[in-house]
């Protein structure tokens, strides 16, 4: 009777996705929409984002949900926008809780309404005790600001006595941006065909994996999701050093 080998065990999931959520205006302007109905359409793709994390074990999952930039929108737009981030929060933490879901928000909170703030801050608690994803949003977020904010902070602690500036490292400079705790991404996804990161986790993504897909975000799949981490676990992760 023969012997047959074992199947290979499946590679481990990427621990940390991010997504770059790209192409809400194109899919409503594409079927004579209003641009907040592609924005509608995107939020119920976050669910879709959020099932295949779970289904994949991946144990972080970032959104760039609104970037600093995105205040130079129009005034209608930005405030649709507002509109739907408010039900969002409002409606959305009870699925989370459900499924384990933590949520985290990063960015400059002082620029969003104050409503909005007490949601994000309410979100949070709700779901503190998650523990299968943790779901982190950047809303009014850019990573250029994140930096700078960080190099101020340290240079007060300089300025105070607390630190000398020969101590500052790269881990001291990681533990004063928002995704202190928060492990780097190892998998950066971007939706509608666009090639750039956009300002998007510049420090935190020196050594992601970029993956550029075609397909606009309120059409985003699951089988869309899986194919970039097969694409994730095809490459060689180098970290800087030579190839054997």
């Amino acid at each position: 009777m023969g012997v047959f080998p074992l199947a290979a065990p499946p590679p481990p999931p990427p621990a940390h996705v991010a997504i770059i959520m790209d192409g809400n205006g194109r899919w409503a302007l594409g079927r004579g929409l209003r641009r907040i109905a592609g924005h509608k359409r995107g939020a119920e793709a976050v669910r879709t984002a959020i099932e295949s994390a779970l289904r994949l074990g991946i144990s972080y999952l970032t959104l760039f949900g609104f970037s600093s930039e995105n205040w130079k929108r129009p005034e209608a737009e930005v405030r649709d926008l507002m509109g739907l981030l408010r039900y969002y929060l409002s409606n959305e933490i009870a699925y989370l809780n459900e499924r384990g879901v933590r949520l985290q928000v990063i960015g400059d909170r002082a620029r969003l309404h104050p409503d909005i703030g007490a949601l994000i801050e309410k979100g949070e608690r709700a779901t503190a005790a998650g523990r299968r994803l943790t779901l982190v949003i950047a809303l009014s977020y850019g990573g250029r600001s994140e930096i700078a904010s960080a190099a101020r902070r340290l240079a007060e602690r300089v300025a105070a006595g607390e630190i000398r500036p020969h101590e500052i490292d790269e881990t001291m400079i990681a533990g004063h941006l928002e995704t202190c705790g928060i492990p780097d991404p190892d998998l950066l996804i971007r939706t509608s065909g666009e090639k750039r990161i956009s300002n998007f986790l510049l420090w935190q993504c020196a050594y992601a994996e970029l993956v550029f897909i075609d397909t606009l975000w309120p059409d985003f799949t699951r089988q869309d999701f899986e194919q970039a981490v097969r694409e994730y676990h095809g490459r060689e992760r180098r970290y800087g050093a030579a190839s054997g």
